[in-house]
């Protein structure tokens, strides 16, 4: 591909993947005044192709309007997290179910709700930290599968920190064959927050994507 001059700046972009409309503009000036004097001082025994010229002009542009259409999309994206996030304010002080087996443990216990797909003989649920150690490990009754809190308390006795946990659920049948387990975290919705793009719902010390979220209703 033919090299443009000056067009380094544009080509490239800045840690938030956008370029100021004034680079653009200096940069593309900047290129119209070394492609003019390429052409006042080429050889006139072998002037370079007309098409040549074209070429780079055309592919500088190409690179401007990918940085403009970048940077509506981005402005776009940013309404629609806005207008989200103001929705999403009518979930504070809601009870809500997310896609996820990540609870937050704060002033409240860690809550989730598990299915199994065939009714187990045996459970065994096993909570883990951050790092994917086990923190609390518990056998449930087969009987009244449905919902688990965890209160924070380790084997010693101690409290785990507060923070995110992971439950996993271990269901079998009666032939020790393993049963499918769907399992959400469930919290109180606490405050709405964005970074822009992304809308996060602030549950029980911890923030859940709204993307996420698959249930909402009055706390329980």
């Amino acid at each position: 591909m033919t090299t443009i001059p000056g067009s380094e700046a544009a080509q490239g972009t800045n840690a938030a993947g956008a370029v100021p409309k004034a680079t653009i503009a200096a940069d593309f000036n900047m290129f119209l005044k070394l492609l003019t004097a390429q052409m006042q001082h080429q050889d006139p025994l072998d002037p370079m192709d007309t098409s040549e010229y074209t070429q780079q002009l055309v592919q500088y542009s190409q690179v401007e309007q990918s940085i403009q259409q970048t940077g509506k999309l981005d402005d776009i994206l940013a309404r629609i997290a806005s207008q989200d996030m103001a929705q999403s304010s009518n979930f504070i002080g809601r009870e809500a179910r997310f896609d996820s087996p990540v609870a937050g443990l704060g002033s409240d216990p860690a809550k989730w709700t598990y299915f199994a797909e065939r009714a187990p003989t045996s459970i065994v649920a096993k909570v883990t930290d951050a790092n994917g150690n086990v923190v609390s490990e518990a056998k449930l009754d087969a009987k009244a599968q449905g919902q688990y809190a965890w209160d924070g308390k380790k084997a010693d006795g101690t409290r785990a920190a507060d923070g995110a946990y992971t439950l996993s659920v271990t269901a079998l049948d009666a032939d020790g064959k393993a049963i499918p387990v769907t399992i959400n975290s469930v919290a109180t919705v606490k405050d709405v927050v964005t970074d822009g793009a992304n809308v996060m719902l602030g549950v029980n010390g911890i923030r859940m994507p709204l993307s996420g979220l698959v249930a909402i209703s009055a706390p329980s």
